[in-house]
């Protein structure tokens, strides 16, 4: 749903924050070699711009297995993360990355101001997507910066969901869908402005907000506002046809599997990401249309897909089973497990990419 005041996509039906980000949350951030080459760069970039050295702190928010805070670490920088779920912090804290365990908000905001905590730049990376209560999400970021502290929050475009027919990220886990025009009021309303905007092709399209408690906005921020607001982004009629175009593309995918196994075919799939369960399941493809799951994050290894039950497997046992195709289900890092998957490709294997468009490769 979209609220009209503000422009915020949203889900109606919404699971507490605390039934997810368990003991055995199983995202691991480090193992995806992309991602951890954007984080490189973005650090690398940012503590050369704001000038940062080794009296500097970084707090980032939403902070995994430490795999953002490691670079800024190796480049001689402080850290401090802050992650509800015990299992990638426990990974952060074992690689010497200071790590709260707990949910961010004002109550921890002003805690850490109160211990004498001051923050040159404030992370948010692929988190706020997964905050139920974003008032108190973005208080809290207020609440802990100082006049001089930049904040920076990178999320998934809700722009590139809708044009690229990016379905399969609605999830429980993603509780909202941003675009730029209602992450500046959102921020407005805690007395933050939204200062710049940078798309990225990163998980599919990710824009990256620059605010603070002070200045003005710049060249990419209007730009990008004025942009959104001539393509109605936070109206209605934005969406109207979202839902025809998934339907499209779902019985596509359902009709090219029923065709490769009625020939004969053996097809598996890559990726036990969630937004994979949300494809398949969403899709209606049935047991049998695939036969196994790769993954090459081990935590997932030996479990099962939600919903389709499909075992999760190594890589290696991919190459080595052979299957005609395999489905990617991560098409996100669809560059980066081309390449993994090279020795299967040479075997012959191919592999179906589902988003934005059907296509084998």
């Amino acid at each position: 749903m979209m609220c009209r005041g503000c422009g915020l996509v949203q889900l109606a039906d919404a699971l507490p924050a605390e039934a997810i980000f368990t003991t055995d949350y199983p995202y691991f951030s480090s193992y995806s070699d992309e991602l951890r080459k954007h984080s490189r760069m973005h650090a690398e970039r940012i503590t050369h711009e704001l000038a940062l050295g080794p009296q500097s702190l970084v707090v980032e928010i939403g902070s995994n297995d430490g795999y953002l805070l490691r670079e800024f670490r190796d480049l001689g920088v402080r850290v401090l993360g802050i992650d509800p779920s015990p299992g990638p912090a426990a990974v952060a804290q074992a690689d010497g990355i200071e790590t709260l365990v707990e949910f961010f908000g004002v109550p921890v905001a002003q805690r850490l101001r109160q211990q004498g905590v001051r923050p040159d730049l404030i992370l948010a990376n692929n988190v706020m997507a997964h905050v139920p209560d974003l008032n108190s999400f973005v208080a809290g970021i207020a609440a802990l910066a100082g006049p001089a502290t930049t904040i920076q929050i990178e999320n998934p475009s809700v722009r590139d969901l809708v044009d690229k027919v990016e379905f399969d990220t609605i999830y429980h886990e993603h509780y909202c869908y941003f675009s730029s025009i209602a992450v500046s009021r959102l921020l407005g309303r805690h007395g933050l402005t939204l200062q710049d905007v940078e798309h990225f092709p990163l998980h599919g399209g990710t824009l990256r907000w620059t605010a603070s408690r002070s200045g003005r906005a710049r060249a990419g921020a209007r730009q990008t506002l004025a942009q959104e607001t001539a393509a109605g982004l936070a109206t209605p009629a934005y969406f109207a046809d979202f839902r025809n175009h998934v339907a499209s593309l779902q019985s596509s995918l359902v009709e090219l599997l029923t065709r490769l196994r009625g020939e004969g075919a053996r097809v598996a799939a890559y990726g036990a990401a969630a937004k994979g369960a949300t494809l398949l399941n969403s899709s209606g493809v049935q047991p049998g249309m695939l036969e196994f799951v790769a993954d090459r994050n081990v935590n997932k290894q030996g479990r099962f897909m939600p919903g389709v039950a499909l075992e999760i497997v190594s890589p290696e046992q991919l190459i080595a089973d052979n299957p005609d195709y395999v489905l990617l289900l991560a098409w996100n890092f669809v560059d980066e497990i081309l390449q993994q998957l090279a020795p299967y490709r040479a075997q012959g294997g191919r592999v179906i990419v589902p988003v934005p468009q059907l296509t084998i490769v």
